[in-house]
């Protein structure tokens, strides 16, 4: 029984013939996974309690710096 061949694959030339004259590519730094919550945002809105529940807290420390 004969052996299936392969079929022609440009980009496995080009990369091969790459290799053999410039040689094998230099390892790069591996990039940190990313927290896709951060990046697409909160999965629910915040209520209004809680902006201002936030709002309150950012306050404060502006008030203990006003003189009395």
């Amino acid at each position: 029984m004969a052996r299936k061949r392969k079929t022609f694959d440009p980009v496995s030339v080009v990369k091969s013939v790459a290799r053999e004259r410039i040689g094998q590519p230099h390892p790069v730094r591996v990039e940190q996974p990313v927290d896709k919550g951060r990046i697409r945002g909160a999965k629910h809105k915040k209520t209004l309690e809680q902006l201002r529940r936030e709002a309150d807290q950012s306050r404060e420390p502006d008030r203990a710096r006003e003189p009395e």
